[in-house]
């Protein structure tokens, strides 16, 4: 059982995007991220918040490690997912598409905290979708950026994952003092992205 609600793609998503970007610093992090926790999905708020806390010290790293973990979240909630239900999203037209990947969005968010939770409307070809009690954004003081760029992240992945061109704007921040954090997903256009190979 997941104490307090933390769940394993966050932690584990968290833990990846560290030693990406912050190798020399994992060890530290590992005293909250420890692997028997990653194993089990036992890691408590207490220890997040610890993580998070120290990572918001880390200047850019921060943006970079959260955006990371987010695109690394989504990417593993796709394949955890049955290949017959991948197939069925992936077939769908676009306007269905977007709405199944909504409802998808929705439960990865609840998935990485259950205490979190989050609303979506769709309105031609912007989603707002509202993360409420997001837990990287549970801060004393306000900051002076948004710190909820993991869930924009996984929006645009779990989006492009699915051939749906989109882009993923924090426009209000818990963090920042807002009562939620709201985000905005602009489908671009009905067209598959255009996937580009590394040299």
């Amino acid at each position: 059982m997941r104490e307090a609600g933390i769940g394993r793609v966050l932690v584990a998503s968290l833990h990846q995007g560290i030693a990406d970007i912050l190798p020399t610093r994992l060890g530290f992090y590992e005293n909250w991220l420890n692997s028997e926790g990653l194993r089990e999905g036992t890691i408590g708020l207490a220890p997040l918040f610890a993580v998070l806390s120290f990572l918001r010290q880390e200047g850019d790293a921060y943006r970079m490690i959260t955006t990371r973990a987010g695109e690394y979240a989504a990417e593993w909630t796709v394949q955890s997912m049955p290949a017959l239900q991948r197939t069925m999203i992936k077939a769908a037209p676009v306007w269905l598409r977007s709405r199944l990947l909504l409802r998808l969005a929705r439960h990865l968010v609840h998935d990485t905290y259950t205490g979190s939770r989050a609303i979506a409307r769709l309105r031609r070809r912007t989603a707002s979708i509202d993360v409420r009690a997001s837990v990287f954004c549970s801060v004393r003081e306000p900051v002076n950026h948004p710190l909820c760029g993991f869930y924009a992240a996984a929006f645009t992945r779990l989006m492009t994952m699915f051939d749906i061109d989109a882009t993923t704007e924090v426009v209000a921040c818990r963090g920042t003092g807002e009562p939620s954090c709201v985000m905005k997903v602009a489908i671009a256009n009905g067209q598959p992205v255009e996937r580009t190979e590394a040299a």
